[in-house]
C-alpha cells in the first residue's frame, strides 16, 4: 500500500521462460490433478494469452514514495471520511448483524472496505485468471502465483463467481475486499445464504468476509486498536532502547517495540495526548513512532497489519474507524 523506498530499478526476472502455450498445458495438468473439473480448466485456460501490461507492472512496480503523514493526509480527506460515515449509516442493519456474528465493529468493517476498494467503487478490471497465469509464467514469483491461480480456478469450479466476472487488480487481488484467491478460500463468507461467496457484488458477503478475515487474525471485540500519545522530554529513542524492538513478524511489526503493560508506559512518562494519565486497564501495548505522531498500539493493531503489513495502511484504517464512530 505504501512503499518505504523506491529505487526505480527494474525487477530482475529469469532470463528464459517457456512458451506460454506450453506453460498453459502444464497448468492444465496441475489443475486436473488438483481435482478441478475438465470443463473449468478448458474454459479458463484454453486460448489464453499473457497480459503484457501485467508483466510490465510486475517488473517495474514504480510507486510514489510518501511519508506516513502525507499518505494519511491524502487518504483521510473530509470527503472520504464523510462518505465512510454515510456508508456506515446506509448499511447499518447488515453491518450490525455481521458484527454480532464475527466480532469486529461496523465502523472497522467500513474502514477496511473503504481503504481496499473505495467502498466498492474500484475493485480492479484485470481478468484474475489471465493475470495470475501471466504472473506465474513470467517467473519472478512463479510458485506463489501458480498456487494462487489454482485457487482461483477452484473458486470458479465451486460456482462462487462466473469466470468473466472474476476480476481484480493486476496482481490478482479480487473484489471489494481485495482478497487474493487463497485468502478468499480461507476467509470469504456467504452471508446472504445464496450459495455464493460473492465479494464482487454482494455487500453482506463483502462485509462478512472482511469481518471473518479480521476475526481469523485475532481481532478482540470491545478493544481499541491504539491511541495517540505524548512522549516524555527525551523523545522516543530512549524508550525504544529501554524496551527494545520486536524480533519477529512482518517488517512493520518488527518496527514496533515489544509490548508491555500500559502501566509500565505510564511509569516511563508516556501520557495520553491530552496530557492526562493513560487508561488504567490491564492491556499490553507497543510504541509506534509514525511521522510526526506517536501511538501506543494494542493487539488489535496487529490484526490490521495482518490485512496489509504497512503502518500507513493500518493507521489509516484505525483512524478512519475512529472518525466514523458508532
Amino acid at each position: 500500500m505504501l512503499a518505504a523506498a523506491s529505487t526505480g530499478a527494474q525487477v530482475v526476472v529469469p532470463a528464459t521462460r517457456p512458451e506460454f502455450s506450453g506453460f498453459l498445458t502444464e497448468l492444465k495438468s496441475q489443475a486436473l490433478a488438483r481435482g478441478i473439473s475438465a470443463d473449468t480448466v478448458e474454459l479458463a485456460l484454453t486460448a489464453l494469452e499473457p497480459l503484457e501490461v501485467v508483466v510490465e507492472r510486475d517488473r517495474t512496480q514504480a510507486e510514489t514514495v510518501l511519508t506516513i503523514d502525507q499518505y494519511l493526509q491524502r487518504r483521510l480527506t473530509r470527503t472520504f471520511v464523510r462518505t465512510a460515515r454515510e456508508k456506515a449509516a446506509a448499511h447499518r442493519g447488515v453491518l450490525r448483524k455481521v458484527s454480532a456474528a464475527y466480532g469486529p465493529p461496523p465502523r472497522l468493517i467500513v474502514a477496511v472496505w473503504g481503504m481496499e476498494s473505495n467502498f466498492g467503487r474500484f475493485t480492479g478490471t484485470r481478468p484474475t485468471v489471465q493475470a495470475l497465469a501471466t504472473l506465474a509464467w513470467e517467473g519472478r514469483r512463479g510458485p506463489f502465483f501458480t498456487g494462487e491461480l489454482m485457487d482461483a480456478l477452484q473458486i470458479v469450479d465451486q460456482g462462487h463467481i462466473d469466470l468473466d466476472r472474476m476480476k481484480g487488480s493486476w496482481a490478482g487481488a479480487m473484489g471489494q475486499t481485495q482478497f487474493m484467491p487463497s485468502s478468499y478460500l480461507a476467509h470469504a463468507q456467504d452471508f446472504d445464504g445464496d450459495g455464493r461467496r460473492d465479494i464482487w457484488g454482494t455487500l453482506p458477503d463483502v462485509f462478512a468476509s472482511i469481518a471473518n478475515y479480521l476475526k481469523a487474525y485475532g481481532w478482540q471485540p470491545g478493544q481499541a486498536w491504539g491511541r495517540q500519545v505524548k512522549l516524555p522530554a527525551g523523545g522516543a529513542a530512549p524508550l525504544v532502547e529501554t524496551i527494545g524492538l520486536r524480533d519477529s513478524g512482518c517488517r512493520a511489526s518488527r518496527e514496533l517495540t515489544v509490548a508491555i503493560p500500559l502501566a509500565k508506559w505510564q511509569s516511563l512518562g508516556v501520557r495520553a495526548i491530552t496530557g492526562g494519565a493513560l487508561p488504567k486497564v490491564d492491556r499490553m501495548a507497543s510504541l509506534l513512532r509514525a511521522g510526526k505522531k506517536t501511538y501506543l498500539v494494542y493487539p488489535n493493531y496487529d490484526t490490521l497489519l495482518g490485512y496489509n503489513c504497512a503502518h500507513a495502511y493500518a493507521l489509516a484504517v484505525g483512524l478512519l474507524a475512529d472518525r466514523i464512530g458508532e
